[in-house]
């Protein structure tokens, strides 16, 4: 079920002002408990929050490995994750925050993606244009980031009102249902800044796209990560930032 609700509200239009129902997307807090320790708190859509859970604990360096997380219960909004906290013993983590309130770790270390893939860029400009129309509740309400991961035939869509949670929950799906990230790319609606540059480290993904620009510190991180980055994927064009080799023109 599409997670929309209306609203009263005032149209203006060509000097005329009239009563009317808007649609807007329906968030919750959602609680994600790990280890019953640690809590976090942030805004998103009550859907596929154990795909978000599983991504979010990649993303954030809290695990490598699906062995690592021993069980993830979920009940109505609130989430609980049972995890071997070996990195969590190493790492620093809850140091900042998305723009929907989401607490994510520091950046400390990034490793390198070893991939050989590649993708045509005709098929990242489909993609696109695929990944819009498949956004129902940003369609419907213009509340929503949305974002797909693409792995051979297959292309899985995720919305939510926060960007970060949005790319969690395409990238938990891949690693709930065995994608081989390293031969996979995500696309989503959204620029890409060294906090969400690093999730493609940190889960494995060689290629980020998205129809927005990228941040000097997401390049960066790009660089060390061996990232490549499309940016400005809009109509018939794009750029194509760090290890343009992976993107096939002809």
């Amino acid at each position: 079920m599409m997670k929309v609700e209306e609203i009263d509200a005032i149209n203006y239009k060509n000097n005329e002002a009239t009563e009317a129902k808007e649609k807007v997307v329906l968030d919750e807090t959602i609680t994600l408990t790990i280890n019953n320790e640690i809590s976090r708190s942030l805004s998103a859509i009550e859907d596929s929050l154990e795909e978000f859970a599983v991504g979010y604990l990649f993303n954030e360096n809290m695990v490598n490995s699906m062995d690592a997380i021993k069980k993830i219960e979920v009940n109505g909004v609130q989430i609980n994750a049972e995890i071997d906290d070996t990195l969590l013993k190493t790492n620093e983590t809850v140091l900042c925050s998305d723009s929907a309130g989401g607490w994510r770790s520091k950046i400390k270390h990034v490793n390198p993606v070893q991939s050989t893939f590649q993708v045509h860029v005709s098929e990242l400009i489909d993609r696109i244009e695929e990944l819009k129309n498949n956004a129902e509740i940003w369609q419907a309400t213009g509340g929503t980031h949305v974002a797909g991961i693409v792995y051979k035939d297959q292309f899985v869509v995720k919305e939510d009102v926060s960007r970060h949670v949005a790319v969690d929950k395409v990238i938990g799906y891949g690693l709930l249902h065995d994608f081989d990230l390293s031969q996979s790319y995500v696309i989503y609606s959204g620029r890409m800044p060294a906090d969400m540059v690093i999730k493609m480290t940190r889960a494995g993904v060689p290629i980020l796209a998205s129809n927005a620009a990228p941040a000097n510190s997401g390049y960066n991180i790009a660089k060390k990560g061996n990232i490549t980055l499309v940016g400005f994927l809009r109509g018939q064009r794009c750029n194509v930032y760090n290890n343009q080799n992976r993107v096939i023109f002809d």
